[in-house]
């Protein structure tokens, strides 16, 4: 359904939305910064700590490769479904329970091969769930495009504080915190994918549903603005993850702290992160959807990132930590709330939104869980971290600068 040029939701379609997306980032990035490292932690391996951290970036990646699939595939198939549920309240109840349900394996898997088995099935969830949900942007929303990217953006931060804090806090280990992840998904995630509109759309089901080659299929990826946002996308977030990915492993054997310090100290750079997020993702989306200037806030934003990545190359402390994650949370914030409703703006293709948003998902998720993998590589070839902070923060800057390439003014009139 191509949006009207009026439509307009209430704060009863923004809460429920928001809280889909809470719930989606808790489970997916709760595992990554905490669950699965704690997991596969090796530090009395015969091999050493790096065994476990590169345990955790091989899980990780292929997590991430199982989602670039799934993502644009159920995407696609959401655009052509039909029928009274409507088009993609069956996908995102689908994906939801299949997070649900992989989270539950995660729990009680042991060794690499196990938990890799089970975190894509959380990861394919996640992927299938997330493509139905940002459809509905693009499907019922024009001038609010910011505020609903903006609620995206921040959610993936609180997402971190949920999760990480509620296991830190109340010390319930690993297993149980996966159950909790898995019932907190099933719950809110039903109660969203149930309630929130989901109107009919015939004309573009029947566009979707017609016979198209694999070439047609994947036009989007050719039409040149949309695969420069892409490519930026995919590099800030895999620039984002060097830089937070692995905090966990940085602050064990980084900064040398014990398990429990450790724990205590990812939870207060989360909170210092989570804070910046949330009010550049809030600020910055709302700005740009008055005055319609989306390509400098994404481009800032990326810059930013990357100087908090250096910080940590130039002063590997708790102290220049905290600061990092501060202006981490500023340029991540601001580029992830206005970086989607950048890619809602430059959908090529009415008919194929929720498959093409599959696409700009992808590019972000993609990031997210490659990173822990590229960075376990550069930390092993090293021995340490400044390799990582220094290869993200300039990967920070380098996505941000290919927004720069986006150059049709009809549909990004804020490059000018």
């Amino acid at each position: 359904m191509t949006a009207r040029p009026d439509a307009k939701v209430g704060a009863s379609w923004f809460i429920l939305f928001t809280l889909a997306w809470l719930a989606i980032w808790t489970v997916q990035l709760t595992p990554l910064q905490l669950l699965i490292p704690l997991q596969l932690n090796t530090p009395d391996d015969a091999s050493g700590w790096i065994s476990g951290v590169v345990s955790s970036g091989l899980v990780l990646a292929v997590g991430g490769i199982a989602g670039v699939i799934a993502a644009p595939v159920a995407g696609g198939l959401s655009d052509r479904t039909r029928g009274r549920a409507g088009r993609r309240r069956p996908w995102s109840l689908g994906g939801t329970w299949l997070a649900a349900l992989s989270l539950v394996g995660i729990a009680f898997a042991e060794g690499p091969w196990g938990v890799g088995l089970a975190w894509v099935g959380v990861s394919v969830g996640v992927a299938v769930a997330s493509a139905a949900f940002t459809a509905l942007i693009a499907d019922q929303l024009t001038t609010q495009r910011g505020a609903a990217s903006a609620a995206v953006s921040s959610s993936q931060a609180l997402g971190i504080v949920v999760g990480v804090g509620v296991i830190v806090l109340l010390e319930l280990g690993v297993i149980v915190g996966y159950l909790v992840l898995a019932g907190f998904i099933a719950l809110v995630g039903t109660l969203a994918a149930l309630l929130l509109p989901d109107p009919p759309a015939h004309g573009e089901v029947s566009a979707a549903r017609e016979v198209r080659t694999l070439r047609e299929r994947l036009a989007a990826l050719r039409d040149r603005d949309f695969a420069w946002l892409l490519a930026g996308r995919l590099t800030v977030n895999i620039g984002n993850a060097l830089g937070t990915g692995l905090l966990l492993f940085f602050l064990l054997y980084g900064l040398h702290r014990d398990a429990s310090t450790a724990e205590d100290e990812l939870l207060m750079l989360i909170l210092v992160y989570t804070l910046f997020v949330v009010a550049a993702s809030i600020v910055s989306g709302w700005i740009s959807d008055r005055t319609g200037r989306r390509v400098p806030f994404v481009v800032w934003s990326a810059i930013i990132q990357g100087a908090a990545s250096i910080i940590l190359v130039v002063a590997p402390s708790l102290t220049s930590a905290m600061i990092a994650a501060a202006l981490l949370g500023v340029g991540y914030g601001a580029y992830m709330s206005v970086g989607l409703a950048l890619g809602t703006d430059l959908l090529p293709f009415p008919e194929d939104h929720a498959r093409d948003l599959g696409f700009v998902n992808v590019s972000a998720s993609l990031g997210q869980l490659l990173g822990p993998l590229i960075g376990a590589g550069l930390v092993a070839l090293v021995g340490g971290f400044w390799l990582l902070f220094l290869v993200g923060g300039v990967l920070s800057v380098a996505g941000g600068l290919m927004t720069y390439a986006i150059r049709t003014p009809a549909r990004a009139a804020s490059a000018v």
